[in-house]
């Protein structure tokens, strides 16, 4: 009976393993102000950059992390501050997070393009 069961999950894990991977962070996503940012593997991490919008080609943001839960910095381009941060990937959809003193918080909600 445990043979089986262990066989069972052992040809779960082979045929299953796609149902379990990560969520990508990498793409163009829509924010929530309507301009594009894309975000790309640099260093060890992820790069958030604008391309459309005021602030075209800046930089936003760096994330590490996998499994659909990232953490990083945030860069807010109209006051140029830059705050402690965190992105969520969820299907289409990607949460992100800034704070000030991790206490003060706005979230936004951005999709995949």
């Amino acid at each position: 009976m445990i043979r089986r069961f262990v066989a069972a999950m052992a040809l779960c894990l082979g045929a299953c393993g796609g149902a379990f991977a990560a969520e990508p962070i990498e793409g163009n996503w829509k924010t929530a102000s309507g301009e594009t940012a894309a975000i790309e593997k640099c260093g060890g991490g992820f790069c958030i950059t604008l391309k459309t919008g005021k602030f075209a080609g800046k930089r936003i943001g760096q994330l590490e992390g996998n499994g659909g839960e990232y953490s990083g910095s945030i860069t807010d381009p109209a006051e140029d501050k830059t705050y402690g941060g965190s992105g969520s990937v969820d299907g289409n959809s990607l949460k992100m997070k800034g704070c000030m003193l991790k206490v003060f918080c706005k979230s936004q909600t951005w999709s995949r393009l």
